[in-house]
C-alpha cells in the first residue's frame, strides 16, 4: 500500500470520527481543561507515571493539592496533569535534543537512483522502526541505507552525517494496514552499532504514556531535509483503538518519525497526514499506537535467531497478558549468531532481565550507575532511583549545570537481596540500640564492635572511656559493652544509635559473611554495562561494595569517575576486610571524589585522603538531621558537579 493510499484511509478515519472529536472539544471547553479521559483507570496509570519517573515536582504537586480538602481520585489524577503540563523544566530541551539523536533520514533507492525519503528512529542497539509505505519489502530495504546527525549544530552548521546500511536478512517485520517496517540495521565503521553511538528509544506497552488533549512533538526529515522538529500548538486529538489523532506541522518525508508525549517517551509511530479541503494543506495527522505495534509483534511467529533480535526491544516493551513462547521480547535463550556485541545502556541479556535494577537509557559509551547503601529493602528502585536524581538536580541547578534524567542512570538494587542473606531479625525489645542490631554468629560480632569502636574513637571519644567499655565487655558480655561507645557517636553526630548500629551491623556482615557479600555483588553485577565507560556514584555501604566490585569488573569497563559519600571506608576494620586486602586505590579509577558531613557518624573515618591515594575530599553541609542523606550529599554543587560535568 503506498503512501496515497495510506493518507485515503487515514482521511476516511478522519471523517468517521468527526463526532467524537466535536464531543471532546465540548468537553474541553465545558472543563476548561484540554484534558479528556473516559477512563479513570487511564487517567490513574497516565498520573502514575509522571510521578514514579520524577516529572512532577514535590513542590508543583503540594501547588496543585493546596486547597487542603480531600480530593476525589479522578480530580486528584487531573491535578497531577495539569502540574506536569503548567511549566516544562529547562531540561526539556536538552531530553528532546538526545531523543532526537536516535532518529535517522531514511534515503529509498530503486534501480540504484534515489527515489525518495522517509524517516525512521532507533528502538533497539540495532533496530530501526519507520512506515511500511517506507521500506515495503526487504529488497527495498537493501537497497536503501539510514543517516543519523543530519542535522544543523547549534551555529547553523550541518553536521557530518553517520552513515549506516540495513540488513533485512537478519531481521525484518512488517505489516501494511498498521504501517510499519522493524528492520535490523547493519555494523558501521569499526563494528559500531548504531545504538552505541546514537542511543535508541525504549517502546513501552503499558497504558499512562498520553491522554487526550496533551501536547505531542514529533522529530523527523520532512521532504529529507536536516532533522526537524514539531513542539508548537501540538496536542492529541482523538483515540481510536489502533491510531492517534494529532495536531501538529508535518511535510512529506516525515513519514516513519516518532510522536513523542511531554517526557520524550514514543507514543505512536506518524504514518500520514489528514489534507484539508484544498487538497494542499493539512488539518489532522494520524499515528499508530506503539501499544499496538507490540502487541502485533509478540504475536508474530518468528526463527529463532530473529526473535533472539527481537529481544533487543527490552522487557518493558512486552504487553500484559502476552503469551510466554510466541514472540517472546524479553526472555529467552537463543545464541547469538554473530561475535558477542556490547551491551550499551538500555539493553539487557535475556539472563538477566529478573534483577530487579533498573537499566538506564542510551548515553552512548558512559553511563552513570548509583550503588545505593543498606536498609533499601522492600523499596521501589524506581522511587529510589529519582530520589537520588533529585538531590543531584539541586546541586547542578546551584553549579549552573543542566539536570541529569533520571531514567538515564543504571540503579542496581540489591536491597532485598542482602537482608536476605542476612536473615538476621532485630532483636524486639533489646535494652539497647547495640543489643538490638547485634550479629548472631560471634566473628561477626568481633567486626561489629571493632567498627563501633574505631568509629567512636575517630568521633573523640577518650581512650580509658573505651578501655572501660573494653573492660566491661570481657566482664559481662561484648555487645552490652558496645552500648557506651555507640552512645558517644550518637551523641556527636546527626544519627541516633539505631540508625548507626543498623549501618554497622550491615557492613560487618557484608565484610566478614562470603554469602552476603557473594549475594550483594551478585545483584548488582547482574545490573551493569558489559562495556564502555562507567560514572560510579556510591553511598554508605554502597562504597564498600563499589571498592570490591571494582576488583571484579572486566577489563572491558573502565571507572573515569568514582564518587563516594556518606562512606565507612576510612576505618582500618573495613579497609582490612576489603578484597583488595587494605586501602589499595582501584587502578581502573580515574578520578575519586569523596562527600563526607562532620554530623554523619557512618562517615566519621573521613577524610579518606589520610589512608587512600589520590582521593579528593569534600565537606558538605547536611543538615544534621539529614546528615547521611544521599540526597543531601548530591545537592552539595561540587558533588554534583563532578558527576554532571563527567556525563555531558
Amino acid at each position: 500500500m503506498d503512501v496515497r493510499q495510506q493518507q485515503e484511509r487515514v482521511a476516511e478515519r478522519y471523517r468517521r470520527t468527526a463526532a467524537e472529536r466535536e464531543e471532546i472539544r465540548r468537553r474541553q471547553e465545558a472543563a476548561g481543561t484540554p484534558v479528556v479521559v473516559d477512563d479513570e483507570d487511564q487517567l490513574r496509570a497516565r498520573a502514575s507515571r509522571l510521578l514514579a519517573n520524577g516529572e512532577v515536582g514535590a513542590s508543583a504537586l503540594s501547588h496543585a493539592l493546596s486547597d487542603g480538602h480531600a480530593l476525589r481520585p479522578t480530580v486528584l489524577f487531573e491535578r497531577i496533569l495539569g502540574a506536569a503540563s503548567e511549566l516544562q523544566s529547562v531540561n526539556f530541551l536538552a531530553r528532546g535534543e538526545r531523543a532526537a539523536r536516535a532518529v535517522g533520514r531514511i534515503s529509498i533507492l530503486e534501480s540504484g537512483r534515489l527515489a525518495g525519503f522517509g524517516t525512521g528512529f532507533l528502538v533497539g542497539e540495532r533496530l530501526l522502526l519507520t512506515n511500511n509505505h517506507v521500506l515495503p519489502d526487504p529488497d527495498t530495504a537493501t537497497s536503501s541505507f539510514v543517516e543519523f546527525d543530519l542535522e544543523l549544530d547549534v551555529d547553523g552548521v550541518t553536521k557530518r552525517a553517520d552513515r549506516y546500511d540495513l540488513d533485512p536478512a537478519t531481521l525484518f517485520v512488517t505489516h501494511v494496514d498498521l504501517d510499519f517496517s522493524l528492520v535490523a540495521v547493519a555494523q558501521g565503521d569499526g563494528g559500531r552499532r548504531p545504538g552505541s553511538v546514537h542511543g535508541w528509544h525504549r517502546l513501552i506497552a503499558n497504558q499512562g504514556k498520553i491522554v487526550i488533549g496533551e501536547p505531542v512533538n514529533v522529530v523527523g526529515h520532512p521532504n529529507g531535509r536536516a532533522k526537524e522538529v514539531a513542539v508548537r500548538d501540538n496536542a492529541l486529538l482523538n483515540q481510536l483503538p489502533d491510531y492517534l489523532h494529532y495536531r501538529t506541522d508535518t511535510e512529506p518525508g516525515n513519514s516513519g518519525s516518532p510522536v513523542f508525549n511531554d517526557q520524550w517517551e514514543v507514543v505512536a509511530l506518524h504514518h500520514a497526514g489528514v489534507p484539508g479541503p484544498d487538497g494542499q494543506s493539512w488539518i489532522a495527522n494520524e499515528g499508530v499506537r506503539v501499544s499496538v505495534l507490540l502487541t502485533h509483534l509478540a504475536d508474530t511467529e518468528l526463527p529463532p535467531a530473529q526473535r533472539g533480535v527481537l529481544t533487543e526491544l527490552g522487557p518493558q516493551a512486552v504487553p500484559s497478558g502476552a503469551v510466554p513462547g510466541e514472540v517472546d521480547l524479553a526472555p529467552a535463550a537463543v545464541p547469538s549468531q554473530r561475535p558477542r556485541a556490547r551491551r550499551p545502556v538500555g539493553s539487557t541479556p535475556p539472563t538477566e532481565r529478573r534483577t530487579p535494577g533498573l537499566i538506564g537509557r542510551p548515553r552512548g559509551r558512559r553511563a552513570v550507575v548509583f550503588l545505593h547503601g543498606r536498609g533499601q529493602e522492600g523499596q521501589d528502585p524506581v522511587r529510589l532511583r529519582a530520589t537520588w536524581a533529585g538531590g543531584l538536580a539541586r546541586g547542578l541547578a546551584a553549579g549552573g549545570l543542566a539536570p541529569l534524567d533520571a531514567a538515564d542512570v543504571w540503579f542496581p538494587f540489591y536491597g532485598d537481596a542482602l537482608i536476605s542473606a542476612l536473615d538476621v531479625p532485630e532483636r524486639a525489645g533489646a535494652p539497647t540500640a547495640a543489643e538490638t542490631f547485634a550479629p548472631t554468629e560471634s566473628s561477626t560480632r568481633v567486626v561489629y564492635a571493632e567498627l563501633i569502636d574505631q568509629a567512636a574513637a575517630r568521633a573523640g571519644m577518650p581512650l580509658e572511656e573505651r578501655r572501660t567499655a573494653q573492660e566491661g565487655g570481657l566482664l559481662g558480655g561484648l555487645v552490652e559493652a558496645l552500648q557506651g561507645p555507640l552512645s558517644w557517636l550518637a551523641d556527636r553526630s546527626g544519627l541516633d544509635d539505631l540508625v548507626i548500629a543498623a549501618v554497622l551491623r550491615d557492613v560487618a556482615a557484608y565484610l566478614d559473611r562470603d554469602s552476603v557479600r557473594t549475594a550483594v555483588l551478585d545483584a548488582v553485577r547482574a545490573c551493569l554495562p558489559d562495556d564502555g565507560e562507567l560514572v560510579l556514584v556510591s553511598h554508605s555501604l554502597g562504597s564498600v561494595v563499589a571498592i570490591d566490585l571494582l576488583t571484579q569488573l572486566p577489563d572491558r569497563l573502565d571507572v573515569p569517575v568514582l564518587v563516594t559519600a556518606g562512606s565507612p571506608l576510612g576505618l582500618d576494620a573495613v579497609q582490612k576486610r576489603l578484597l583488595a586486602g587494605g586501602p589499595v586505590r582501584p587502578a581502573r579509577v580515574g578520578s575519586w571524589l569523596n562527600a563526607w558531613a562532620a554530623a554523619d557518624a557512618v562517615a566519621i573515618g573521613c577524610p579518606l585522603g589520610d589512608d587512600w591515594d589520590q582521593v579528593r575530599d569534600v565537606r558538605t553541609g547536611n543538615p544534621k538531621d539529614r546528615a547521611h542523606d544521599i540526597a543531601e550529599y548530591l545537592a552539595d554543587p561540587v558533588v554534583a558537579g563532578e558527576i554532571g560535568r563527567s556525563v555531558r
